[in-house]
């Protein structure tokens, strides 16, 4: 099989598809990962084989100017079902979101993805939710369309949510801005927006059972395999650690693309400075450059992958990014995640809370006595670290990306 990928210009969201990629090479197939300019390092680095496209997305610029605007309720994703969310709500997040998120990711990128498709012909195009140049690609070219999430499917969620609720209200106020938008950047390859066009024939949910939004279209369960880049097994880690470890990330965008962090590491190892453990803050170099001295009980780190990290620890600390969530769920580490409420950070937070591995927490609210106190409890109830075990064991019971190959085989070849 020819096989596109077609994420996001965000280098979190290409990780999340490279064991997938990488699976589908081992098994002989042809791969191309579509990407704006500024990601084809990032890629190549990947050992996979970069596309790229277009031009470069400015929503990083804007981020930079106005990072309030990610925390702000318009960019929350979390509260779309049909009984959490009216009519004037749901249509004014799309209202805002289709200009100022979704055209700004796509735009940049539909003309050359499209033509790339209808010279090359992939029979599969794998795509982030929200990719929408790659889901005109494979309509254009007839390939098989699967979604592979990075997140709760909060997406698809509301979209049906809109759906319905547009159907209604009075007719003057049905109003479609994703719908008109993928019209107009479709029309000049014959393309018209339907609920496939939008949903993919198939999407791909890494997220363990009890984790999942219910009620996706078509769904394939995937079990999320780790990919943190560049990464190095050091003799440190490779030792049982004396007193409990806990890992402090902030990750990577925040600090890269936006220009900072939401939540303060001084704030955070200072608040853990008098408990018997040991704080590993799995750092950027800039990040590492803003501290001073730090508590004797921690240890501040540079190119740690994550995966090599947190099987040895007892509890994370980290900001709700998917790939940091995700890989401490496979790993069964217990989290307390500081967050935003932008896509879907929220749902997973509060789910991770219900299944009861976990705490999430407002980034807003953190204080030095709320981490302390987060961190102890989790430390001190074996119920979160028991929690963690059946969610690793729930994603374990998964079919893997090697196991998903045989799947999408199946599906082009029945298309």
């Amino acid at each position: 099989m020819r096989v596109l990928f077609a994420g996001l210009s965000e280098k979190s969201h290409v990780n999340c598809m490279v064991p997938l990629a990488w699976a589908l090479t081992a098994a002989g197939h042809e791969v191309r990962v579509v990407t704006a300019p500024a990601l084809t390092g990032i890629v190549t680095g990947t050992g996979l084989v970069a596309a790229p496209v277009g031009r470069d997305h400015e929503l990083h610029e804007a981020m930079k100017l106005a990072p309030e605007t990610q925390d702000q309720e318009l960019a929350n994703w979390s509260r779309m079902g049909p009984d959490e969310v009216d009519w004037p709500t749901i249509r004014s997040r799309y209202e805002i979101g289709v200009p100022y998120g979704f055209a700004l990711y796509n735009d940049p990128v539909i003309d050359d993805t499209v033509a790339l498709a209808q010279s090359w012909r992939p029979h599969l195009v794998v795509c982030d939710p929200l990719a929408y140049a790659g889901a005109i690609a494979a309509r254009v070219s007839g390939a098989v369309d699967v979604r592979l999430l990075w997140s709760a499917n909060v997406y698809g969620r509301a979209r049906r949510t809109y759906v319905d609720l547009m159907g209604q209200a009075p007719p003057e106020e049905r109003v479609d801005p994703l719908a008109d938008w993928l019209d107009e950047r479709g029309a000049p390859f014959g393309v018209s927006c339907d609920e496939e066009l939008i949903n993919g024939h198939y999407t791909i949910d890494t997220l363990p059972p009890s984790l999942r939004l219910p009620g996706a279209l078509r769904e394939l369960p995937m079990r999320f395999v780790p990919y943190n880049g560049e990464a190095v097994w050091w003799p440190w880690l490779r030792e049982a650690p004396e007193r409990p470890r806990v890992c402090l990330t902030l990750g990577t965008t925040n600090t890269e693309a936006y220009g900072g962090d939401y939540v303060s590491v001084p704030v955070i190892l200072d608040a853990l400075a008098g408990l018997d453990i040991e704080v590993v803050a799995a750092l950027l170099p800039q990040q590492r450059e803003a501290l001073g001295d730090i508590p004797a009980n921690a240890r501040a780190v540079e190119g740690v992958a994550l995966d090599t990290l947190l099987p040895s620890c007892s509890a994370v600390i980290h900001h709700g990014g998917f790939g940091t969530f995700a890989t401490a769920l496979v790993n069964a580490v217990p989290q307390l995640a500081l967050s935003t409420t932008v896509a879907d950070l929220e749902w997973r937070g509060r789910s991770l809370e219900r299944a009861g591995a976990g705490i999430f927490a407002h980034h807003s609210e953190v204080t030095a006595d709320l981490v302390l106190r987060h961190t102890r409890q989790i430390l001190d109830d074996p119920g979160f670290a028991s929690a963690a075990r059946r969610l690793r064991d729930e994603s374990a019971a998964m079919p893997s990306p090697r196991d998903m190959v045989a799947t999408l085989e199946q599906l082009v070849a029945e298309r």
